[in-house]
């Protein structure tokens, strides 16, 4: 299988690192993670995608991403994504959006509906409009970020299923990677945006998958935000919380092959 992590320049402007996983020849799938997290939040997801093309990119002002002062409204987040694809020379891809990289993910299939082959939204919002609230904390930021306010910031999203140690230490240090003014930006660019299924309409073929006793997105937004996508299915997993894919990357894989491979 080959495996690369390879620099792309962006036509917007920046240069992002992007890791390549499989053959050549499979069907392309993009990994878009989570805010203040980095293509290392699908380590464990990406082993148990056989059989696809994998491109797991670190987004603007997070992981080894270049961290520009601006650029980090939500149109900019899904032109950014528009424009790794185009790096890569992949016209089109199944996207796989975590948490908020699943709003970008679907922003980007409003804004660029030939890019999206399909989208599977793993906990992902309806709309994030308003103050969040952990917003004040994330006001409050200053560099150097502060390693214990990072590794506390993962209480803001309990889990119920084990996560192991390693992956969670990972986590902390890609939130001390980024500077104060990413943490900020990424999270008002996401704030002050419309909802894309607001704005637009998704046409790609979608599946949500959704933890039971999420502590941040209401059940009702996600049966909203299938009802808006025309020939959506929304799998309920039980027991499970927000961060899915921290908590079960085995049934995310499993559901996200099946759901692929039933598009032919």
């Amino acid at each position: 299988m080959d495996s690369e992590v390879r620099d792309l320049k962006l036509r917007t402007g920046i240069t992002v690192p992007c890791r390549i996983e499989g053959e050549a020849s499979a069907e392309p799938v993009l990994l878009l993670h989570a805010w203040g997290e980095s293509r290392g939040s699908f380590d464990r997801l990406i082993p148990l995608l056989t059989g696809y093309r994998i491109y797991a990119p670190d987004l603007r002002g997070q992981g080894e991403a270049d961290k520009p002062e601006h650029g980090y409204s939500l149109g900019e987040q899904a032109d950014d994504a528009a424009a790794i694809l185009d790096a890569l020379n992949v016209p089109r891809a199944a996207v796989v959006g975590s948490s908020s990289g699943g709003y970008v993910a679907q922003q980007l299939a409003v804004v660029h509906p030939e890019k999206v082959a399909a989208l599977v939204l793993v906990g992902s919002p309806l709309s994030l409009t308003g103050r969040l609230a952990f917003a004040d904390e994330v006001d409050k930021l200053t560099d150097p970020i502060d390693e214990d306010w990072v590794r506390n910031s993962l209480t803001w999203f309990p889990v119920l299923h084990d996560v192991p140690e390693w992956y969670l230490d990972d986590r902390v240090r890609d939130g001390v990677r980024m500077p104060a003014h990413t943490w900020k930006a990424i999270l008002n660019g996401l704030v002050e945006a419309t909802p894309p299924t607001e704005s637009g309409t998704i046409l790609a073929p979608t599946l949500i998958l959704w933890g039971a006793e999420d502590n941040l997105l209401p059940r009702a937004d996600q049966e909203s935000l299938a009802a808006r996508i025309a020939g959506s299915v929304l799998k309920v997993y039980p027991n499970v919380a927000h961060v899915v894919l921290w908590e079960c990357p085995e049934r995310v894989a499993e559901d996200t092959t099946a759901f692929l491979r039933s598009l032919g």
